[in-house]
């Protein structure tokens, strides 16, 4: 059987008869099949071309093959339980209408530093974007949503990574049920809804992201794939949350951030540096969390922000290359709901660390809870004393 042959018949039992396939779906079966020396330009070259790197399949004349073609309605009748998931996604993508994007009230949230800010912002309707910076697990992505929730306004994430690209976010060809339709991306659904955009770790991201340079405009943007220009609705904003400013980790700490384009940083309006809660602050935090999962201990509270409140102090004046962040805290505390022992909680949630610092974080827990507070204790500094006539020696 020759090469081509097998191909459409293979891809008329997944795709059905005459369906518009891609580029990628027509390697993806080859590979399959083992086929070698015949590719996606053979087909093209056979006419079968649907433009924009897709194929339309050709029927095959099975009476000289060993092999029957199954239906477009018999696949489907077939596969529609194994495909049940990915028809749920295509149906989220296509139907975003009918969803509810609001974000979902978290119970123990407390709102602090610049909650306001963020809250002014979004109240006020305009396109205003904001890039939100500051060290990993302290709440910069979880005080977005949550104003949002406040305001019963929708927000839609997206998590950058490398990968991300122009398809990612402003939208592709995809195939849904047998046909390839252009599905719009998560910043189109995002002006076309008027709802606020997150680009969540956004330092993680690529030069791919100057797609978005008029997007954070606040004008319209051009799809050249369906040639389609796409207008913002009022209230449609863009945020952005970053271990780093767009400028890469220069101590390694956020490996995988990059420098960000300089034009591109240029266009968000304001950048905030989110730092740690206050420990007044962060106590209320742990004491919520604590009593979201059923164990409130107010004395372990206090320990656990006394603690991490050194280990910050030590990270800040170099003396340590690790933290403890808020999210850590959040982590011990769910432990101490699951397992009744603190110190075990503690253990597990600093066993990511090196062995030396997972023992002097403990060390230090275990003379908190004896009572000593390293945060009250003076330490005198040596001075060197001199004659009149004498220079200091060091």
């Amino acid at each position: 059987m020759k090469a081509k042959d097998k191909f459409l018949i293979e891809a008329t039992k997944q795709f059905g008869e005459n369906a518009i396939i891609t580029k990628t779906q027509v390697q993806d079966t080859l590979k399959s099949l083992g086929i070698m020396g015949f590719g996606y330009g053979h087909l093209v070259q056979a006419g079968m071309s649907a433009g924009n790197d897709t194929i339309k399949l050709q029927s095959v004349d099975v009476s000289k093959t060993d092999v029957a073609v199954v239906s477009k309605k018999e696949v489907v009748k077939e596969v529609v339980k194994e495909t049940s998931q990915d028809n749920a996604t295509v149906n989220l993508v296509m139907g975003s209408d009918i969803q509810n994007l609001v974000p979902s009230p978290f119970e123990g949230f407390v709102s602090w530093g610049h909650h306001s800010t963020i809250k002014q912002v979004v109240k006020s309707g305009m396109f205003y974007p904001i890039f939100v910076t500051g060290l990993s697990g302290n709440g910069k992505t979880l005080m977005i949503e949550q104003v949002h929730a406040e305001l019963k306004k929708e927000l839609i994430r997206v998590n950058i990574t490398i990968e991300t690209d122009e398809d990612d976010l402003l939208g592709g060809f995809r195939l849904v049920n047998g046909e390839t339709k252009f599905v719009p991306g998560p910043v189109i659904e995002a002006m076309e809804k008027g709802c606020t955009l997150l680009l969540d770790e956004c330092d993680l991201g690529s030069n791919k992201l100057m797609c978005l340079q008029p997007v954070l405009e606040g004008k319209g943007v051009y799809l050249k794939k369906v040639n389609k220009w796409i207008t913002p609705k009022d209230g449609f904003n863009v945020m952005a949350t970053a271990n780093t400013k767009g400028k890469g980790s220069e101590d390694g700490r956020f490996i995988g951030t990059n420098i960000l384009n300089e034009a591109f940083l240029e266009r968000f309006a304001v950048t905030i540096e989110q730092p740690y809660a206050a420990a007044a602050v962060e106590k209320k935090i742990v004491l919520g969390s604590m009593k979201k999962y059923g164990t409130v201990d107010e004395d372990f509270a206090t320990n656990l922000v006394t603690w991490s409140e050194v280990i910050r102090k030590t990270f800040y004046d170099g003396g340590v290359d690790e933290l403890i962040s808020t999210r850590r805290l959040d982590h011990i505390v769910k432990a101490f709901a699951i397992f009744k022992d603190k110190m075990k909680s503690i253990e597990m949630c600093v066993a990511r660390f090196d062995d030396d610092t997972k023992e002097s974080f403990m060390d230090l827990y275990t003379k908190i809870d004896a009572g000593v507070n390293p945060l009250e204790e003076t330490t005198e500094i040596p001075t060197v004393e001199t004659t009149k006539d004498e220079e200091p020696q060091f």
